[in-house]
């Protein structure tokens, strides 16, 4: 269940019996990445082990977009991160709305309201770096001593690492900003995705390059580096549940398909907006209108400035050779 709450209501009943109690864990938990993954997984074996209902509470927007000037682009929408939540497992999903107010809540006023009066927790489950609380007091030791007073335990899990590597939201931003898609997959524990509408463009790919692409709005999330990507395209009519699509390359469904796609600015044409178009190998069908989840398998190359559109098209044509030859090794088909 994934239920959100503003500061003001948070003391309003939830409709769900928390009676028995919770185990509960808190963060951001941009990416649900395979480090938040191993944490849920501790909570949901926390809370059968007590008998108790596990619940993750996350906040929306992101607290250093009230909090600082500037704040990292997210991984994934409030939506696609409650979905990745629910579906690890958790009893309950609580989104909060983060504001200037509820900022300024006290280690133990957070507690007390709203983990003690709201949530009924009895386990509190923490990341390697998570604080809450004004002006991040509420450390590890702090919460530890709350807890001691108000008869609840607190457990705070070790950093997550893989290849030698923590696990964190930052490090993956760092790879996308990169353009290591497949690097940024081993920390998520599934392909980076994004996803929007598909809206029209300059029509250049179908009319003037023989290669039709679907062009899709704002996705909210971050972009990989300008560049063109090995993808796995999947349509559909609506904006989806929030889940992924695409969790296991080697596991495709019949409505997803291999894709070719562009993050940039088509300096050929002269300078422009920055546009994520996607060619779908071997799909032929209007997709205007319809929504694309676009995840990434790996980078082919830069943008680059071509002579004139007969150069650009037998690129084209190499980059779809090549994305064949690649996904064919990934998927395994």
């Amino acid at each position: 269940m994934i239920i959100t709450r503003t500061p003001e209501s948070l003391d309003l009943p939830l409709p769900l019996d928390l009676s028995q109690g919770t185990a509960v864990t808190v963060g951001n938990f941009d990416g649900v990445h395979l480090g938040h993954q191993a944490l849920l997984s501790l909570t949901c074996e926390r809370a059968a082990a007590m008998g108790t209902l596990p619940v993750a509470m996350t906040f929306n927007p992101h607290p250093l977009e009230v909090l600082t000037p500037y704040a990292p682009p997210r991984l994934t929408t409030p939506q696609e991160r409650a979905a990745l939540l629910e579906a690890s497992g958790m009893a309950l999903v609580l989104l909060v709305e983060f504001t200037p107010e509820f900022a300024c809540l006290s280690p133990e006023a957070f507690v007390r309201r709203v983990l003690l009066g709201t949530l009924n927790m009895r386990d509190l489950l923490l990341g390697y770096d998570f604080t809450l609380g004004k002006g991040r007091a509420g450390t590890p030791e702090v919460l530890s001593r709350i807890g001691k007073a108000e008869g609840f335990t607190v457990d705070r899990m070790d950093a997550l690492s893989v290849h030698d590597e923590v696990v964190s939201s930052t490090r993956i931003r760092e790879l996308l900003h990169q353009g290591q898609v497949w690097e940024a997959s081993s920390l998520l524990g599934r392909l980076y995705s994004v996803r929007g509408e598909v809206i029209h463009g300059q029509n250049r790919g179908g009319l003037l390059l023989g290669f039709p692409t679907a062009n899709l709005a704002p996705t909210g999330t971050m972009l990989p580096k300008p560049g063109v990507y090995v993808t796995l395209a999947t349509p559909s009519e609506t904006a989806g549940n929030g889940l992924p699509s695409v969790t296991d390359p080697a596991k495709l469904t019949p409505d997803t398909y291999a894709a070719v796609t562009n993050i940039g600015y088509n300096p050929t044409f002269g300078p422009g907006a920055l546009t994520v178009e996607t060619h779908l190998l071997d799909f032929d069908a209007d997709l205007y209108g319809k929504h694309l989840e676009v995840a990434f398998v790996e980078r082919l190359r830069g943008e680059v400035t071509f002579t004139g559109p007969d150069a650009l098209v037998t690129q084209i044509r190499k980059d779809a050779d090549q994305a064949r030859k690649i996904l064919k090794t990934v998927t395994g088909e």
